[in-house]
């Protein structure tokens, strides 16, 4: 019966440590008047402009029922365009506005104000991320 036991689960501290982090990014983000959802869209795009939907969602691992409402949100505050695939209306390619680009200079410090909030160094934070996205990468192959 050990195994049922709450502090033996992987599950609950990987769930309320996701809570508590995402906690932490809002005092951050309201501040650009962003949700944790926009801001993860908006790092993926700062990397690469003009991505697809569903790259979008492979990435960042959200299905089009949670993606499309954000997008639409993240639209009417003026950060992105979304563009229809003339051959294929299927096909929708996201797109930085200017006010989106713009919001990169004024995120720059989030991830060093959240990592302040965790007291991490930065090999520990690193190693964290490492484990993190193993773990992660693990779950990805089974499914």
């Amino acid at each position: 019966m050990d195994k049922l036991l709450l502090a033996n689960q992987v599950c609950f501290p990987l769930y309320a440590l996701s809570r508590q982090v995402t906690a932490l990014y809002r005092p951050l983000l309201e501040k650009l008047d962003l949700t944790y959802p926009q801001y993860l869209v908006l790092l993926l795009l700062w990397e690469t402009d003009r991505v697809s939907v569903s790259d979008i969602g492979d990435r960042l691992l959200l299905d089009s029922g949670t993606l499309t409402p954000l997008l639409k949100r993240m639209e009417q505050k003026g950060l992105i365009s979304r563009t229809r695939n003339p051959a294929d209306e299927r096909q929708v390619t996201i797109q930085l506005t200017e006010s989106g680009r713009a919001l990169q200079e004024q995120a720059l410090n989030v991830p060093t104000d959240l990592q302040a909030s965790l007291n991490l160094g930065n090999e520990p934070l690193i190693a964290l991320r490492v484990q993190l996205q193993t773990l992660l990468d693990q779950i990805s192959v089974i499914k």
